[in-house]
């Protein structure tokens, strides 16, 4: 089989030329389609329920919707494991499924069950599903900014309310629409709201209570649709609209009659724009703004994506408010783009070295040539098969490729060609005939493709265990091996088809095979030395061995590492205050935090979430905040040498003179991938399990102070899960007996006076 179609490549050379161009063509193709990130995600098949629960506390989000969640799921198909988050106002339940489990399958499998598990829970509570996304879909970020002469219609300064009314009604919406993008989450700033604020003193006068002003305002503040009538052959539908759209409506509607006098909302309340209790704030440059998150689409195109939402925010800051900008504040592409960089500039750098040696090698131009056109074409191949194999291009799948490996079949049928033609015309003394020529291209491919076929399969079976890896490390290292196997199939098969075919079709005419003086000096030194390794060969091997022995007793001194740290550019800084912090006062925290990092020079600048988004994909308590410090160009600094290290030795005495918190400095990507691997945002994490919280908390802190002890260790810190205040109000129930009230009519008034009413 293997002869066959090395005599039809080379019989049919101009064939083989044609299949090498329609197979770069689909490459090119397959490159336009190929999902490109910086690293791999490693992510595995999960959905997110998040349920928000207004006003509970962390006990009753656990007690009264996470168990009821927890249990609706249990028993499904496919599902490895499941962990929950029960803070509050919110409830998280992630479901992590089975390696190849369909996302949306899985997705439906769940919406089943909570569909079931709705009619358990309290009025008004609705648990939603998350994004189709991963760990690492948070690729874009912008920022809704003002400047200082920036007015309202009505005069005013633009305040972190009316921002984020942009946000919510003219900037996500249009974003949305970005192919790629399945949600914009949103943080920072308030939602507007109409605000009734009730009197107790005048709901007593007139005799009325919570429960009639509500049901008051819940009657006249809805539009009903009423069908439709016939009249005169003619339908008309039939709409009640009876919706308020200003304060005046409300201050008018009518709540009780006195003796035949309407009481309205503005006798008993208050009435005007409020604010809605917010879980969560965004800040930059120390100043409050409002932030907005693009989050990908599973299995997008991070670069292609991003690249699609900036385009698209450019359209939509033209129609925005004069003095009002949506601005990028960070983009994965540009980290992408620089790793795409790093990778293309060394695979060309390897590329060109690749040809110059086998143009001083081989001494042949034309044979030099033949055997680099393997390079590209191998790589165009690549692009496709893994495009079918739904592998991304990034640092890990790319960066394994070695040009020495795919070029090393076709350098050796090279090579053996140009010594067998040149040995076939030396015999004949003449020219080879056409057919005297493909014989013999023929004969040498033959003849070394066995050892080139053994070599190509060597590295190929070293590579096969990687894929056979599971969990974080298979998500990891498998796209490598994946590339390396699928460039080194494609090189073999090149070196069965085209090469030959190339050979028969370019070495024509008079051809030479000479040693050249780097070859003639190599052979001249290397001669002496392989006589003697022969003549010592059991020295040589036993030596060979202690060596073995004696780099395998170093290594196990030598530290080890999951992956090496992608420097990615920016600093990511995770702040941490003591629980119970409210928000306010985190953001006054935070806001101290920014302006001291902002005097370094090479800071551009430092945007932060604090507290949980609107879309709690990454739910966070009031006292916790993430930070991006976004850096300039190299370019701009005033010590362009300066080093990473002292740069971030530089930030880390600036964070440590603000009082109150602490600090856990790393990158954006790799503190999503430490907490990925993980569940923890450190490069390592220490999990203590048992039944008795606080024995948990007493092993923690001795954990913590043991391994402060440790050298190299920093930022050694115990989760925070306890000390938030609870103040709990306890009805007296015979109290309420006496009065004839309920304990629901105490819960309802508490609830009314600090959290609202919707």
């Amino acid at each position: 089989m293997i002869d066959k179609l090395i005599q039809f490549s080379i019989a049919r050379r101009w064939l083989i030329m044609f299949f090498a161009l329609a197979i770069s063509a689909l490459g090119v193709w397959n490159y336009q389609n190929l999902p490109i990130d910086a690293v791999p995600d490693i992510t595995n098949v999960q959905v997110q329920i998040n349920t928000s629960a207004p006003g509970y506390s962390p006990l009753e989000v656990e007690q009264r919707i996470t168990y009821l969640v927890e249990l609706a799921i249990t028993g499904l198909p496919y599902v490895e494991s499941t962990r929950s988050l029960s803070r509050y106002a919110l409830s998280q339940v992630t479901v992590v499924f089975e390696k190849g489990t369909d996302i949306y399958f899985a997705r439906n499998l769940i919406n089943e069950r909570l569909q079931q598990a709705k009619s358990d829970m309290p009025s008004g509570i609705e648990p939603v599903m998350g994004p189709v996304a991963t760990g690492l879909g948070e690729i874009f970020h912008y920022a809704v900014h003002a400047d200082d002469d920036a007015r309202q219609p009505n005069g005013e300064k633009y305040d972190a309310t009316a921002l984020r009314t942009l946000q919510d009604w003219v900037i996500r919406p249009q974003l949305r629409l970005v192919n790629g993008v399945t949600e914009i989450n949103t943080i920072g700033g308030f939602e507007k709201e109409f605000h009734i604020t009730p009197t107790p003193a005048r709901l007593l006068t007139f005799g009325l209570s919570f429960d009639d002003l509500v049901e008051a305002i819940e009657k006249n503040n809805a539009n009903v649709g009423a069908g439709y009538i016939e009249k005169n052959g003619e339908q008309y539908l039939i709409r009640a609209p009876g919706q308020v759209a200003d304060i005046a409506e409300i201050e008018t509607i009518i709540v009780a009659h006195k003796d035949g006098i309407p009481i309205t909302v503005a006798d008993v309340a208050d009435v005007g724009f409020g604010k809605q209790l917010r879980t969560g704030a965004a800040t930059r440059d120390g100043e409050e703004t409002v932030l907005g998150t693009a989050v990908m689409l599973l299995g997008g195109n991070s670069r292609s994506v991003s690249e699609a939402v900036s385009a698209k925010l450019v359209e939509i800051n033209k129609t925005l408010p004069k003095g009002i900008t949506a601005e990028p504040v960070y983009n994965r592409t540009v980290l992408v783009d620089k790793t795409i960089a790093t990778v293309q500039k060394n695979l060309l750098e390897g590329a060109v070295l690749v040809v110059v040696v086998l143009l001083v090698m081989l001494g042949n131009v034309r044979a030099a040539l033949l055997t680099a056109m393997v390079i590209p074409l191998s790589m165009l191949m690549l692009m496709t098969g893994m495009v079918q194999a739904k592998v991304s291009a990034n640092l890990m799948s790319l960066g394994a490729l070695d040009f020495g490996l795919i070029v090393d079949g076709a350098v050796i049928i090279v090579e053996n060609c140009i010594l067998r033609l040149a040995g076939r015309q030396h015999q004949l003394g003449r020219i080879l005939k056409l057919d005297e020529r493909f014989q013999t291209v023929f004969a040498a491919t033959r003849e070394v493709f066995t050892p080139s076929l053994i070599s190509v399969l060597v590295v190929i079976l070293v590579n096969l265990p990687i894929l056979a890896l599971t969990g974080v490390e298979g998500k990891m290292f498998t796209p490598m091996a994946m590339a390396v196997i699928i460039a080194l199939l494609s090189a073999l098969v090149l070196s069965l088809t085209f090469v030959p075919a190339a050979v028969a079709l370019l070495l024509s005419g008079h051809i030479e095979e000479k040693d050249n003086i780097i070859v003639r000096q190599s052979k001249r030194v290397y001669t002496p030395v392989l006589a003697w390794v022969l003549k010592f060969r059991f020295s040589v091997l036993a030596g060979a061995v202690l060596l073995i022995i004696a780099v395998g007793g170093l290594t196990t001194k030598m530290g080890t590492e999951f992956i090496p740290n992608l420097d990615e550019g920016d600093i990511a800084i995770q702040a941490l205050r003591i629980p119970g912090t409210s928000l306010t006062q985190s953001l006054d925290m935070q806001f101290r935090l920014e302006r001291a990092v902002l005097e370094i020079p090479e800071v551009k600048t430092y945007f932060s979430r604090v507290g949980t988004a609107e879309v709690a994909s990454d739910p966070m308590g009031p006292n916790i905040s993430d930070g991006y410090v976004m850096l300039k160009d190299r370019a701009d600094w005033p010590d362009p040498d300066k080093s990473k290290a002292q740069l971030l030795e530089d930030i880390r005495q600036k964070l440590t003179l603000i009082p109150g918190n602490a600090f856990e400095i790393s990158q954006p990507i790799q503190l999503r991938f430490n907490e990925l691997i993980s569940g923890v945002r450190s490069d390592l994490g220490i999990k203590i399990y048992g039944d008795d919280l606080d024995q948990l908390l007493k092993s923690g802190s001795e954990i913590a102070t043991a391994l402060n002890g440790v050298e190299g260790a920093e930022g050694v810190k115990v989760e925070q899960v306890s000390g938030l205040p609870i103040l709990s109000v306890e009805a007296n129930r015979p109290a309420l007996y006496r009065y004839g009230l309920n304990v629901a009519d105490v819960q309802e008034v508490l609830a009314a006076a600090t959290r609202g009413e919707e």
